[in-house]
């Protein structure tokens, strides 16, 4: 028996996705014969239809899913272990895929990059943005050699994905200057419920901070007057500059629009009453403080570069406290 190669892999998976012969051959840049013989090769060696020729169509038979699933397990398995061989060179090049969440992404980790590339300028860095529920999955899926999220990890992945604490934010209810709060500075709990709100869409890391706040606070999202849902942060700012309402937002996202005053953060106080009938620690600020997650799979094969990556993360918590 000759055996399956790689290549015939390859082209399996693009007639898998694809569920067409002639465009498999144009994402791979090779002819049609040659897909159709790659296929029609690894039918006959092992006895069994990939594909059901329907027509003009094609469709998946029962030995087609179950390569499919396996050959790109090898496949990924394959890539890994070719970036993982270019690695021994003292991290002179390489490559390393980052999966951050939009406000750690656009307003925390560019500076961690930078350092990073400073050390390592042969190294490349992808890195993709998204909300924290889609950085989790793609990390968990292995899209991702890290991902960096500020809200929680959902139960039914927290078997799969390790995660740790590498830095911290605080969220701040900001209003802009047409707002009546702008000229207060300060609410009471009591008021967060008599203003429109803008929100983050669900999935988001700020969302589910901020949602877990109010619940601390003894208020229902359901009582809060909600005007738009936006999935993102920087949306979220244009609309409440413009008079909407008021959000909760990241300070990192709004630092300078504070320092110019176009924006200002709204402090709220505690004035819950305690069981004892006594406001709670003498009108207490209310604050929400979040904390920054590193990802990675807890089985998967971890390059040098992300390992290095990595304790740089740690490295600088540690020195920041």
């Amino acid at each position: 028996m000759a055996g399956m190669t790689l290549e015939q892999l390859k082209i399996f998976l693009a007639v898998a996705h694809n569920l067409h012969f002639t465009r498999a051959a144009e994402e791979l840049y090779i002819t049609q014969p040659a897909v159709s013989a790659a296929i029609q090769n690894l039918e006959q060696e092992y006895g069994v239809k990939l594909f059901h020729r329907i027509g003009r169509h094609i469709e998946m038979a029962e030995a087609g899913k179950l390569l499919q699933v396996e050959a790109q397990k090898i496949l990924d398995q394959v890539s890994l272990t070719e970036r993982g061989l270019r690695e021994l060179n003292n991290l002179q090049r390489g490559e390393l895929k980052l999966g951050s969440s939009l406000t750690i992404g656009n307003y925390w980790l560019p500076s961690k990059i930078s350092d990073f590339k400073n050390r390592y300028p042969g190294i490349q860095i992808d890195c993709t943005l998204a909300n924290t529920e889609e950085i989790c999955v793609g990390t968990a899926t292995g899209q991702f050699d890290l991902g960096l999220v500020e809200g929680d990890v959902k139960p039914a992945l927290q078997h799969t994905l390790e995660y740790e604490i590498v830095g911290s934010d605080r969220l701040q209810i900001v209003v802009g200057k047409n707002h009546p709060w702008f000229e207060w500075g300060e609410i009471d709990l009591t008021q967060l419920t008599q203003t429109p709100w803008v929100m983050r869409e669900p999935g988001s890391g700020t969302q589910q901070r901020f949602e877990e706040a109010l619940q601390n606070w003894g208020i229902n999202l359901s009582e809060l007057n909600v005007i738009l849902v936006f999935n993102s942060g920087e949306m979220t700012k244009a609309a409440i500059e413009n008079g909407l309402g008021a959000i909760g937002i990241s300070e990192l996202m709004v630092k300078n629009e504070i320092q110019l005053g176009t924006l200002r953060a709204i402090r709220v106080i505690d004035n819950r009453e305690g069981y004892s009938g006594i406001p709670t620690a003498g009108y207490a600020y209310a604050e929400i403080v979040r904390p920054f997650f590193k990802l990675k799979h807890r089985q998967r094969f971890q390059t040098a570069l992300a390992k290095v990556f990595e304790q740089m993360l740690i490295s600088s918590l540690v020195i920041s406290h």
